[in-house]
């Protein structure tokens, strides 16, 4: 075609109509998205300033009639914006099926049958999520439509998610002192005025329950009137009993500090259980390190109340040396029996001091309890040394070389002992006293090997030592400058760990900031030794060891 006709009115105006028409097809072509709706077409009306009808008569003439070309962008605005809100039609209508069939799944409290809302974890992301996703609605620039039902759905979820949260709390605190305000008498009598105020709660929180079953859609049950201010109520409520049930509590535990040391749970099953000491008896083993249960008198085939002795994890049997009535208060029987074990054990320890020279130690250790042999064990190994210093000072030079001699042949009548028939008790026993031998005898060659020439010596100032006060009736640890009483805690027939020149610096260090009444810490990689070296300095000292 020729240059010059370029020029011409008739081609520059056919040019025109055609590019007018393939922008009007272009926008035709748009407006044929499924998004648009009854509104998207009012709004192009305005904006086109031409009405029309949309209906299944409008014809292609009709549309290019809107002079389409003009309004291009326009109509790219409003088919956006309509592809937009289409999406946020299907979310919603997502979330409206989603929340009209999601129910509260139930289980039943064991002791009432009281219906109770199972945790679910599905309803829990799937309300994370819809909240997520309607903050994010709220943040686009094509809400204006959606606004109203958006902001209705945000509410609605925003009071399940409020609501769902304080409910489980408060269910989860009225099963744990359900069974304690209602099905524990002792604490009914111990606290009448919080065990009133308990029944309100019980009886608004079994109303609160059987009307959730009733309604059991989430969203339903969740965003009736009232029903988050009943919740926070019932939740007031229970703090004050919570509150009233934890000062007890610490009244029971000054009175027997080793309460301290257990769970509320355990406290609070021993307190329900006071009056039947068989039921305690299971509790035993975490408030003493090693008494298991208690042997009770029995009357024909019954038991009675009065413990008379004392089993360790291991079966070994120690009995009291006075009985114990287990009756009144538990934590008041549980301190006499406490008492009388130590009183127990410290009497034995005498008595195994006492008789210590009046028959050959392989025929002793087998007439007293596991800690008695060791401890008495202990006391005349110091004294033993310290009788061999003395005549080591009088003049005579063989006294710790003799003494070592003894010390050698005593191990070797054990390990005879221990290649022959014993039961498993007897066993282990003589197992621990060994252990500790091989290290009392070790010393006793070191103070040799260094010409030790009395008992100021570090080397065996730094042992621990044991020795018997006969004024006091009570048995003593020495290490360096302090000075510890034996605390006669029993400990049973428990093997102890082989002591090495590390456990010895720990026992040093530990001791020295007990005496000045500092704390220490074993330090160090895991699986060395820390804990179990720091509960072996316990046993040594008779000390019970959390």
């Amino acid at each position: 075609m020729d240059k010059e006709m370029r020029a011409w009115d008739v081609y520059s105006g056919l040019e025109s109509n055609v590019k007018n028409m393939v922008t009007s097809l272009r926008a035709v072509t748009e407006l044929q998205n499924p998004a648009i709706r009854e509104r998207h077409w009012l709004q192009l009306m305005q904006t086109t300033k031409v009405r029309f009808v949309m209906d299944d008569s409008t014809t292609l003439n009709d549309l290019l009639a809107l002079n389409l070309h003009n309004f291009e962008d326009e109509v790219r605005n409003i088919v956006d914006k309509a592809t937009k809100e289409l999406n946020m039609e299907k979310i919603l209508k997502e979330l409206d099926s989603t929340w009209s069939v999601m129910e509260f799944e139930n289980d039943h409290h064991l002791r009432t049958q009281t219906p109770l809302l199972r945790s679910s974890e599905e309803l829990i992301e799937t309300l994370e999520d819809n909240q997520v996703q309607l903050q994010n609605l709220m943040t686009s620039k094509y809400i204006a439509y959606f606004l109203e039902e958006v902001s209705s759905w945000q509410t609605k979820l925003s009071t399940a998610d409020s609501v769902i949260s304080i409910w489980f709390e408060v269910q989860r605190t009225w099963s744990h002192l359900e069974s304690i305000f209602i099905g524990s008498e002792d604490i009914r009598k111990q606290l009448p005025d919080d065990s009133k105020r308990f029944d309100g709660i019980d009886s608004d929180f079994k109303g609160l329950m059987e009307d959730a079953v009733k309604t059991p859609n989430v969203i339903e049950a969740t965003n009736k009137q009232g029903l988050f201010a009943l919740l926070e109520d019932i939740q007031d409520r229970l703090a004050l009993c919570e509150k009233a049930l934890a000062e007890y509590l610490e009244t029971k535990r000054l009175a027997f500090p080793r309460f301290y040391f257990i769970s509320s749970a355990d406290l609070l099953d021993i307190l329900s259980k006071g009056n039947q000491p068989l039921l305690v008896a299971r509790h035993l083993s975490k408030l003493f390190d090693n008494l298991h249960r208690l042997e009770f008198k029995k009357e024909g085939e019954e038991e009675t109340k009065e413990a008379v002795g004392m089993y360790s994890g291991d079966n070994e049997y120690v009995e009291f040396k006075q009985p114990v009535w287990c009756t009144g208060p538990v934590e008041t029987w549980l301190n006499k029996i406490m008492e009388e074990s130590q009183t127990t054990i410290n009497t034995n320890v005498s008595d195994g001091v006492v008789t210590y020279e009046e028959k050959a130690r392989d025929l002793w250790l087998f007439d007293h309890a596991a800690q008695v042999a060791l401890a008495g064990n202990q006391i005349w190994w110091s004294t033993e040394v310290k009788i061999a210093f003395g005549r080591l000072e009088e003049g005579y030079e063989n006294a710790l070389k003799d003494y070592n001699k003894k010390q050698v042949a005593q191990l070797i009548t054990l390990i005879q002992l221990l290649v022959g028939e014993l039961t498993k008790g007897d066993r282990q026993k003589i197992c621990t006293i060994c252990t500790i031998d091989v290290h009392n005898r070790d010393v006793v060659a070191k103070l040799i090997s260094m010409k030790a020439e009395n008992a100021q010596e570090f080397a065996w100032l730094s042992q621990l030592k044991h020795r018997w006060d006969e004024k006091q009736t009570k048995c003593f640890v020495d290490i360096c400058d302090a000075i510890f009483t034996y605390s006669n805690e029993y400990l049973g027939n428990t093997p102890r760990l082989v002591i090495t020149p590390l456990t010895d610096r720990c026992y040093i260090t530990l001791t020295q900031s007990l005496h000045l009444t500092m704390s220490g810490a074993p330090a160090g990689p895991a699986g060395t030794g820390k804990t179990e070296t720091t509960k072996d300095l316990g046993r040594a000292l008779g000390i019970m060891v959390y």
